[in-house]
């Protein structure tokens, strides 16, 4: 027997890759080839970007986060390990960290640079989609994604996973480039548009992959925004703290 309803035929779906429409499908990949390009001068460009500003944002995420020895924590987008190498040191040898990236190319740094460092007994490497964490429920004390939720295709999955993998009272932090002060706005807009395509051009010898870094910020869900869908993932007493007048974003959220 036929069914009487039809299931939704995705495959004309768009969305969005910076400024431009492209099919659902096709985002994941694109968003991979662009962090193929910038996998080995990641670390270098974020300096270079943010003035160092990176370190001092991610410090701040540390400290909120509040892990403590034993905990068992998810770093989603981890690329390069930075976060997850501070976690490693507060978790102990009790505790336990997944950085956790879709790129191979960024987990490859992430890898090499947590071994530089001498962190490995707590830390495992896990290649996986945020749509879609191969982990079971309630199991992770603290859930982080720094830079990363903006390159995520469709983030209410990404979110409501979060919250799946966390256990009750754990604690959710989402950094993100966010949208800043209107009294810095035109400021931010030059910077944006002509400086990182031009430092992507002379560091990484791909203005390409910064001009889509710089649209895909203005395309990632604003303070409130971030904060309703958080809400709608089944997170709750969810909050934000803005960074360097709103530039960036520090998200946190509890499952109860």
């Amino acid at each position: 027997m036929a069914p009487t309803t039809d299931s939704p035929d995705r495959s004309t779906e768009t969305t969005h890759f910076g400024y431009e429409d492209v099919p659902v499908g096709a985002k994941a990949g694109l968003v991979r080839d662009v962090f193929d390009s910038v996998a080995s001068r990641y670390d270098l460009m974020n300096d270079l970007m943010s003035g160092g500003m990176h370190r001092l944002w991610k410090r701040y995420t540390i400290r909120h986060a509040n892990a403590r020895p034993g905990h068992a924590i998810l770093d989603l987008a981890g690329g390069t390990g930075d976060l997850t190498r501070e976690f490693a040191r507060i978790v102990g040898e009790r505790g336990s960290v997944v950085l956790a990236d879709i790129n191979a190319a960024m987990l490859q740094q992430g890898r090499r640079r947590l071994v530089d460092a001498g962190v490995a007994g707590n830390v495992s490497i896990a290649q996986v989609n945020a749509e879609s964490l191969p982990f079971e429920d309630n199991v992770f004390d603290r859930v982080s994604i720094a830079f990363g939720l903006r390159n995520v295709t469709d983030k209410d999955a990404a979110l409501a996973e979060m919250c799946r993998v966390l256990k009750p009272g754990g604690k959710v932090l989402i950094l993100e480039f966010s949208k800043p002060l209107d009294v810095i706005k035109p400021a931010y807009d030059i910077y944006s548009f002509k400086v990182l395509p031009l430092l992507g051009k002379l560091i990484a010898q791909d203005a390409d992959s910064y001009q889509y870094l710089a649209e895909s910020i203005r395309m990632h869900p604003d303070q409130e925004t971030l904060l309703g869908m958080m809400r709608d993932a089944g997170l709750e007493r969810c909050h934000f703290d803005n960074l360097t007048a709103g530039v960036v974003a520090l998200h946190t959220g509890y499952k109860i």
